[in-house]
């Protein structure tokens, strides 16, 4: 069954906007799909029963495709592996690849589905978009064949490619973005030899696009937004929630309102292994997001969104993130710091003793800074201050400064870092600020239940402070300025000296 969600606001809006042609806003639409898996993956099938399972995939997002069509979308998002699942070899993935060529050769397949041979599920995504009048963005796998004279060919003769593909509203393939930074559990696709940065142009604004893992890349993601000076960015992932600080619909968000671009995430639903968390955010606001851990069904959202938010009065300043902690004296105390382990990371922490204070932890080159008040100080629950400055090194290389309050899983301090799902403390005020080397920090606030913070309860100052507003009592259970250090990054995120095998609850996003 697919739901959809969109205000009614909304709808009302976007007809009187449609009617009249104007395109400063346009209907986003992104679409969390549960998965039909296939049986097994350990043995390569006919390309016939690939096919077969495909196109059931295929049938769920059509009709999430004509439902957000007949609700005035103008472009639609799915997930990452959404056509045929994630766990596949080289070999067992070779029957789900089609040959997906360069946009340049202006090929609708849905008129000409034989021109690249036999491409079935290109066919059919680009009907989808040309009987609905709306782009529509898809997962899929590309292949492309190589020989010796090639040093870098595979030895079974091809390229295997984790692909993001765009037809737009008459069907016209006009995007195809091969992941660069592969996650470590996908053995299955090949690593691009150079990073594509993949751009497009509608009437409703400029669009990049790049995959899950990617998002923590300077390229594509970064190059793509800052270079490219894109409007929005569309997001395909499969992702795996992991608190405190890696769950989608919080870092995601943070991500766009620190990129300061339009992002639209469409994430696999899988409740077992951890995967939920899609939403449509804006540069100032989040616009819809959708975490669910209780259901099994997919889910539909769609949202206004501004088509050229650079050229909005609302369009948010540049913030300069260690502007404030750079003149500011760490705080004293007595106590001890104590060490914690976040996603394979060593943070050095420090507990809040009592409702009220002012503390400062550091490591390395990286001080944090928090002010606070809480309603009462709980004996059930213990808080901690951490920070973290160095390469995480697991499943990636990625160089991180990383300021977080955060709720310990139990009283015990060794706990600190642990998940935890509900907290009870309330904080009527608050200030969180890092001596950050980098202008990339994405600033998160995380409630009881994994529910986002509403924005009128807090604000991101220019001189880099995440801070309460409003004055109402929020169950904080996670508060982060995540940042990254980009140029202490290896070449590539994904080419990391370790590699773990690890149950899927620990595992913060597939690929």
């Amino acid at each position: 069954m697919i739901t959809s969600y969109f205000p009614k606001c909304v709808a009302v809006f976007a007809l009187s906007v449609l009617s009249v042609g104007a395109l400063d806003t346009f209907i986003a639409a992104v679409y969390e799909h549960a998965v039909i898996l296939p049986n097994g993956t350990q043995t390569p099938v006919p390309k016939e029963e690939a096919l077969l399972l495909m196109n059931k995939n295929i049938d769920v997002l059509e009709k999430a495709v004509k439902l957000a069509a007949r609700q005035g979308a103008h472009i639609i998002v799915t997930p990452e592996d959404g056509i045929y699942g994630w766990v596949f070899t080289r070999e067992t993935i070779y029957p789900y690849l089609e040959d997906i060529p360069h946009p340049e050769v202006n090929w609708i397949p849905c008129r000409d589905p034989q021109r690249f041979g036999h491409t079935p599920v290109q066919e059919r995504l680009s009907c989808m978009a040309k009987d609905n009048s709306i782009y529509v963005v898809a997962n899929i796998g590309d292949k492309k064949p190589c020989n010796a004279s090639d040093p870098e060919c595979p030895p079974d003769g091809r390229y295997q490619y984790n692909t993001d593909v765009v037809f737009d509203s008459e069907g016209r393939l006009v995007a195809r973005y091969h992941k660069y930074n592969l996650f470590a559990p996908e053995i299955q696709f090949d690593f691009p030899k150079d990073s594509e940065f993949v751009t497009f142009d509608t009437p409703f604004g400029k669009f990049g696009i790049f995959t899950c893992f990617d998002i923590f890349s300077h390229d594509p993601a970064v190059v793509v937004v800052n270079e490219f000076q894109v409007d929005s960015i569309l997001y395909p992932t499969a992702w795996y929630n992991t608190l405190p600080l890696l769950s989608a619909v919080p870092f995601h968000s943070a991500w766009a309102r620190a990129m300061r671009v339009n992002l639209l995430a469409a994430n696999t639903h899988n409740t077992s292994m951890h995967m939920t968390g899609s939403g449509i955010y804006a540069p100032e606001a989040v616009k819809v997001y959708y975490y669910d851990m209780e259901t099994e069904s997919g889910q539909l959202m769609l949202s206004e969104l501004k088509s050229r938010p650079r050229r909005e009065t609302t369009y948010p300043a540049a913030v300069d993130w260690s502007a404030y902690a750079r003149g500011v004296k760490p705080f004293p105390s007595e106590q001890p710091d104590f060490p914690g382990m976040i996603y394979f990371d060593e943070f050095t922490f420090t507990e809040l003793q009592k409702n009220t204070g002012n503390y400062t932890v550091c490591q390395k080159d990286l001080c944090c800074h928090l002010t606070y008040q809480m309603s009462e100080k709980r004996t059930d629950e213990v808080y901690a201050l951490g920070a973290f400055d160095g390469l995480h090194t697991v499943e990636g290389q990625y160089y991180l400064q990383i300021c977080t309050l955060l709720k310990c899983q139990t009283t015990e301090l060794r706990t600190c870092g642990e998940p935890a799902g509900s907290a009870f403390t309330r904080f009527e005020e608050f200030s969180l600020s890092g001596t950050f080397v980098t202008s990339y920090v994405f600033p998160q606030l995380i409630l009881s239940g994994s529910q986002l913070a509403p924005e009128r309860h807090y604000e991101v100052s220019q001189d880099g402070r995440l801070r309460s507003r409003g004055g109402a009592p929020l169950p904080v259970l996670v508060m982060a300025l995540y940042g990254r250090v980009f140029e202490k990054d290896p070449p590539r995120l994904g080419q990391g000296p370790e590699k773990l095998q690890r149950p899927p609850s620990l595992a913060p996003f597939q690929d």
